[in-house]
C-alpha cells in the first residue's frame, strides 16, 4: 500500500508539473510574459539569442534594448523601415552606395538596414567595449560579415583617447558626454570619420547615407566628416537639443545650415519638411534627416 501511495504521489507531482509548465509556456510566449522573464533573470546570465524570424539577435539581458529586443522581437525595427520609405520615394537610395552607421550598438538597425538590402556594404561605428562584441556575435551569426564591416572606436574629430561614460541599465544612453552621476567613465579610442573611411579604403563619395545616434556627440562627429557634409550626403540623425544646450544648439544649426538647405522633421504621426535654419531648439529629442 505505502508502494501504491507512493507510485500515485509521483504520478500527480509529474502531471501537476506537465500542467505548470504548460501554463508556463503559454505566458512566457506574450509580451507581458515575456516582460516578466526578462526582468527576473539574474546577473550570471550574460548573453541571450532570440530569434526574430528573419535573423537571429543576441544581447545583454540587463540591457534596455535587449529587453526590449526580447520582448518585441525587435528595436525600433519601424524608424529603419520608415525612413527607407522615405528615402526610396524621394529617390534617394542606390543600392551600389554605402552606409555609414555612427553608433553600432549591438547591431540592431545595422542587421535591419542589411536585411533591406538597400545598401551594398556598411560601415558601423561602435565604442562602447559592452556593446562590440555583441555587435559583431551579430554580424556573424546572420552571415553578414561579407556586407558589414565593424569599427570599435568612437567618431571624434581627431585621432584620441576620449572619455566615455557607460550607462550600466542602458547601453544605448552611453556616451561621451556624462548624462548621469552613476555613468562608470572608460577611456576609448576615437577617430576622424575621414580616417576610418580611408583605412578602409573606401571613396566617400560611395557613402549614400549616415545615420547616426550618439547621445549628444553628434557635434563632434560631423567636424570629423565635413567631406561628406559638402557632398551633402543625405544625413540621419537623433538631433538632441537637451544635450547640445542653447548655445552650441544654434551652433550646431547654424554648422549643418552651410551644407544642407532643407531636411525632414520625424515627428511620431507625421514628417515636416522645413529649412534647417528653422528646426526647433526647444524640442529636447527629435529625428532628422538632412536631405540633398
Amino acid at each position: 500500500m505505502a508502494a501504491h501511495g507512493w507510485l500515485t504521489a509521483k504520478f500527480w507531482k509529474k502531471r501537476f508539473r506537465k500542467a505548470r509548465n504548460a501554463v508556463a509556456t503559454r505566458l512566457f510566449d506574450t509580451r507581458t510574459g515575456r516582460r516578466l522573464l526578462i526582468e527576473n533573470i539574474g546577473p550570471r546570465v550574460l548573453s541571450m539569442t532570440v530569434d526574430a524570424g528573419d535573423h537571429l539577435m543576441t544581447f545583454s539581458p540587463s540591457d534596455y534594448i535587449g529587453r526590449k529586443v526580447f520582448r518585441k522581437g525587435h528595436f525600433e525595427r519601424d524608424h529603419v523601415d520608415r525612413l527607407l520609405a522615405v528615402l526610396r520615394k524621394r529617390g534617394l537610395t542606390n543600392p551600389a552606395s554605402y552606409l555609414l552607421e555612427i553608433g553600432g550598438n549591438i547591431g540592431t538597425q545595422t542587421v535591419y538596414f542589411a536585411l533591406s538590402r538597400a545598401y551594398q556594404r556598411i560601415v558601423t561605428i561602435e565604442p562602447d567595449p559592452r556593446n562590440f562584441p555583441l555587435l559583431q556575435t551579430n554580424i556573424r551569426q546572420n552571415r553578414l560579415e561579407d556586407i558589414v564591416t565593424a569599427v570599435n572606436c568612437a567618431a571624434g574629430d581627431s585621432d584620441s583617447q576620449i572619455d566615455f561614460f557607460m550607462n550600466a541599465s542602458n547601453h544605448g544612453k552611453s556616451s561621451a558626454i556624462r548624462q548621469s552621476v552613476s555613468d562608470v567613465k572608460i577611456s576609448v579610442p576615437a577617430r576622424p570619420v575621414t580616417h576610418i573611411l580611408s583605412d578602409l579604403a573606401i571613396d566617400p563619395d560611395k557613402i549614400g547615407l549616415v545615420w547616426m545616434d550618439i547621445e549628444g556627440y553628434e557635434p563632434v562627429a560631423c567636424r570629423s566628416m565635413i567631406p561628406l557634409l559638402e557632398r551633402r550626403v543625405p544625413l540621419y540623425m537623433e538631433f538632441t537639443p537637451l544635450f547640445y544646450g542653447p548655445e552650441q544648439t544654434r551652433d550646431f544649426i547654424a554648422t549643418l545650415a552651410r551644407y544642407y538647405e532643407n531636411c525632414l522633421v520625424f515627428f511620431e504621426e507625421e514628417e515636416q519638411e522645413m529649412k534647417v535654419t528653422d528646426l526647433p531648439g526647444s524640442i529636447d529629442q527629435y529625428d532628422v534627416l538632412f536631405l540633398p
